[in-house]
């Protein structure tokens, strides 16, 4: 079986194009490279002796995403492709409107054009909005708070009506949470261009010395510490639920589910696990919050266990000790 993972040299990306291949999928990148880099092949490779095929393009443009389709006899897509930072959304929003929403039309569409139905796309949980409880269920009201969780929302929209309009689709919506962590091997990780919008490589930065201090955005939230909660989930535990979701893709429609762990941290409480864990100290600074930003969000797993078999078995020590031998590995080189 061969999958087209796109954004496939990016964060998750990689780390689920390792789990497809040694469980024996083919696997197909594509990537415009624009927050990560081509030598990611070179380290899944490394990983697992499979050095995947790439393709180097913006999925915004049809001719060259038709060309992937034309040349490989395509299974299925995971698509990772898509501008991701809160932050920068709400001073870019017009860019990622056209990118992401862009990209993932022109891509359902060469598919259907080459009779390839079967998607799994990269959701968050930001489509949420402000819950107004949690644990965070699949049937909860939708709604978003910056233009990032937006487009995910208007694609998740764009994605069902497409599985209305023509029952041979099978589509799977993957709200997942908040990915930190690294490979085990160390040799792939988050490392974004230029300074990071995540928490967990910002906190990396600081603590390699990179970055003089961590911005911690708001201390005045209605949490334990104040500081916003998150669920925090291992990138090779998400990774691994992509994995899940193709093996169970079985009955066209659309499926949702939640990839998270049902448990919620706090900004301060990552900080002080990192600095325990790996010993090293990790400066910070509270901030202003930012805008849409939102007191507390962590899910209900329950649906992805039941239905697909799967769960997290990496806790939040794991996340911080492989994102800080990640960072290490690199700094060797």
């Amino acid at each position: 079986m061969t999958i087209l993972v796109t954004g496939g040299t990016g964060y998750i990306g990689s780390h689920t194009a390792v789990e497809l291949i040694e469980r024996g999928y083919e696997v197909i990148i594509a990537d415009n490279l624009s927050n990560s880099s081509e030598s990611v092949l070179d380290r899944i490779e490394e990983i697992t002796g499979v050095k995947p095929k790439f393709y180097l393009i913006d999925l915004t443009e049809r001719e060259p995403t038709e060309k992937i389709f034309e040349e490989n006899k395509i299974d299925a897509v995971i698509h990772f492709a898509g501008l991701k930072a809160v932050g920068e959304s709400w001073q870019k929003p017009a860019l990622y409107y056209r990118n992401n929403i862009t990209s993932s039309v022109v891509l359902a569409e060469v598919m259907a054009e080459h009779g390839c139905k079967k998607l799994i796309f990269s959701s968050s949980a930001t489509v949420y909005g402000e819950p107004k409880s949690v644990p965070i269920s699949e049937d909860f009201p939708l709604s978003t708070t910056n233009p990032y969780g937006t487009t995910k929302l208007m694609i998740e929209k764009i994605y069902t009506d497409l599985a209305t309009s023509d029952k041979e689709w099978n589509i799977t919506l993957l709200r997942y949470f908040n990915p930190i962590g690294a490979h085990k091997s160390g040799l792939i990780g988050e490392n974004p261009n230029g300074i990071p919008n995540n928490l967990m490589p910002y906190i990396v930065k600081v603590a390699a010395g990179e970055l003089y201090q961590l911005s911690v955005f708001g201390n005045d939230y209605p949490t334990p510490d104040g500081t916003g909660v998150r669920d925090y989930i291992h990138v090779t535990d998400l990774a691994l639920g992509h994995v899940a979701s193709i093996e169970k893709m079985t009955e066209p429609g659309v499926h949702i589910f939640n990839l998270g762990t049902g448990k919620g941290y706090s900004v301060l409480e990552i900080v002080n696990a990192f600095e325990k864990v790996n010993g090293v100290k990790v400066p910070y600074v509270i901030t202003a919050r930012r805008p849409g930003d939102i007191p507390m969000c962590y899910a209900n797993p329950d649906k992805a266990k039941s239905e697909l078999g799967w769960e997290t078995k990496l806790g939040l020590e794991d996340m911080c000790r492989s994102a800080w031998g990640y960072a290490v590995n690199k700094l060797k080189k």
